[in-house]
């Protein structure tokens, strides 16, 4: 049986202008996908009124919080002590969202109860293609 744990938060998206925008999002784990983090958000606050999800390392999500990571579609700063930027690069634009640190670090404490950093394992069906890959020997 898997575990899912979900967080609702605020985000503020930051627009190019520098104004900010209040979101609502979701911070979402679940126990089946042990190395991966969501953030959902509601199709009212999204552009094409479609509910989006943005899924991204956990590890990633922990190395922001403590300083600049990722160098692909989500990246992840520290703003001050207080806040926290999570950039999502797409083919069609960049956002920007201001997450308060506390929450995101709260979030990921929780994770942390459901399955340890270290202890994650990548499932039985990448050990059987793996083992299919290297053949027979793992």
């Amino acid at each position: 049986m898997h575990v899912t744990l979900e967080q609702p938060t605020g985000a503020r998206l930051v627009t190019d202008s520098g104004q900010e925008i209040a979101i609502p999002a979701t911070l979402r784990y679940t126990s089946g996908d042990p190395l991966a983090v969501h953030i959902d958000f509601p199709p009212h606050a999204t552009v094409d009124g479609e509910a989006v999800t943005w899924t991204f390392a956990r590890v990633l999500l922990g190395e922001g919080l403590r300083g600049p990571a990722g160098l692909g579609t989500i990246r992840v700063r520290p703003c001050g002590a207080a806040d926290t930027y999570v950039e999502i690069h797409s083919p069609v634009g960049l956002a920007v969202l201001r997450f308060a640190t506390s929450d995101l670090f709260r979030f990921l404490a929780r994770t942390y109860t459901v399955i340890a950093p270290g202890e994650e394992t990548v499932g039985a069906e990448l050990d059987h293609g793996l083992t299919a890959l290297f053949g027979g020997r793992v």
